[in-house]
C-alpha cells in the first residue's frame, strides 16, 4: 500500500520535528550541566579572590600563638607564633563568613561562547566599577553563595593547605587542578598549569 500524498507531507514534516525535538533534548542536560559548572567554577574563583583579600587586610605584624600547651620536661612550653593573617584559626574563621560576599557579585555572559562568569558589582575601595553587561541579581547572589558555601565546607582542608603558605595561582591550581571546579573552562591540561 503507497502512502497518500497528504500522509507524506504530514511524515515529512514529522520527521524532521522529531529529529529536532530529540537534537534539543540531548542538549538540555549538557546546557544545564555547563551553566552548573560555570557557576561553580565561578564560585571557587570569587571564594579564592575574597580570601585572600582579606588576608591582604590584616596587619602582615600580627601573630597568633601557636603549637602544644603540654609542659617540656624542661618546664618549657612548645609554643610558637605565627604570622596571623594565614593562620588555620584566621583561615577557619574567615571560611565561615566569606560566602556572605557573594551577594557583591553578578553574572557576566561572554557573548559568543554563552559562559558565565562571575563579577564583582562593588569594589573593595569603592571605585566605580564597568557593568556593562552584568546581571546583578538577588537569584544569581543566592546560587553563587550556596555554591561557594558548597564549596567551602567541601574543599575545606584544600583552601586552608593553599592559602596557610603564599604560593602562586591559587585560584587556577585549587580551582582547576585540585577540584576541576574549571578544567571545562580552561582548555589547558593540569601539567600546564
Amino acid at each position: 500500500m503507497v502512502p497518500s500524498s497528504g500522509a507524506r507531507r504530514m511524515r515529512d514534516r514529522i520527521l524532521p520535528a522529531f529529529c529536532l525535538a530529540v537534537a534539543l533534548a540531548a542538549l538540555l542536560p549538557s546546557t544545564g550541566a555547563r551553566r552548573s559548572q560555570d557557576l561553580h567554577c565561578g564560585a571557587c574563583r570569587a571564594l579564592v579572590d575574597e580570601l585572600e583579600w582579606e588576608i591582604a587586610q590584616v596587619d602582615p605584624r600580627k601573630t597568633i600563638q601557636m603549637g602544644s600547651f603540654r609542659i617540656n620536661p624542661d618546664g618549657s612550653q612548645s609554643v610558637v607564633e605565627v604570622p596571623y593573617a594565614r593562620s588555620e584559626a584566621h583561615l577557619t574563621e574567615l571560611l565561615e563568613r566569606v560566602c556572605e560576599k557573594m551577594k557583591e557579585y553578578g553574572e557576566k555572559v561572554d557573548p559568543t561562547t554563552h559562559r558565565k562568569s562571575y563579577v564583582r558589582v562593588i569594589s573593595h575601595d569603592g571605585t566605580k566599577m564597568d557593568l556593562s553587561g552584568v546581571k546583578i541579581d538577588g537569584d544569581v547572589a543566592s546560587s553563587l553563595k550556596f555554591a561557594c558555601e558548597s564549596i567551602a565546607e567541601e574543599y575545606e582542608d584544600e583552601l586552608i593547605e593553599f592559602l596557610s603558605h603564599e604560593a602562586d595561582n591559587v585560584k587556577d591550581r585549587l580551582c582547576s587542578k585540585r577540584t576541576d571546579l574549571c578544567d571545562h573552562a580552561l582548555h589547558i591540561p593540569h601539567d600546564e598549569l
